[in-house]
């Protein structure tokens, strides 16, 4: 008899988002439902890496390092390739300790890549979640559903369905 694999719990994924503020010593409260999450995978560090593409951070556990350096790992370390990946993971990443209340402290280094300054923006993103300046999370929202609109309708931004 062939067993059935287990669906994975939904408690297990970074879902939804939050917006909270800063507090006057840099600290920001990791939203309750991603703190379970962070909980549950054993994660009392967190790394956290500029975005290549947008002005957020993505940040998980050792587990999302572990994925960068595995690629590294994979490429010739005599091409530049390998040595832009490297700078890419360890030059453009810190790691954020979650302290007893759940809060993490913002960087210089995270508010100059973001633009935060009072209030923190997390949306999940399945394995990882992202902290955003609110107004440009909303931005960005904005333009991927505009983008999956046409991407439905077979059409290009820009144009009109028929």
């Amino acid at each position: 008899m062939r067993r059935r694999k287990r669906p994975r719990c939904i408690m297990d994924r970074f879902l939804s988002n939050a917006v909270n503020r800063i507090d006057a010593k840099g600290r920001v409260s990791v939203p309750a439902h991603f703190r379970t999450v962070l909980q549950k995978r054993g994660d009392a560090e967190l790394y956290a890496l500029r975005c290549l593409d947008q002005a957020a951070m993505d940040v998980g556990g050792l587990d999302l390092l572990d994925r960068y350096e595995q690629r590294i790992a994979q490429e010739d370390p005599f091409l530049q390739a390998a040595d832009d990946m490297s700078f890419f993971c360890h030059g453009d990443g810190t790691f954020l300790k979650l302290d007893q209340d759940g809060r993490v402290t913002l960087t210089d280094f995270i508010r100059e890549h973001t633009g935060i300054t009072t209030e923190v923006a997390f949306v999940g993103r399945g394995s990882f979640f992202q902290i955003w300046e609110p107004a440009r999370l909303a931005a960005y929202g904005a333009a991927a559903r505009a983008r999956l609109l046409h991407l439905r309708q077979g059409t290009k931004p820009g144009e009109r369905p028929e």
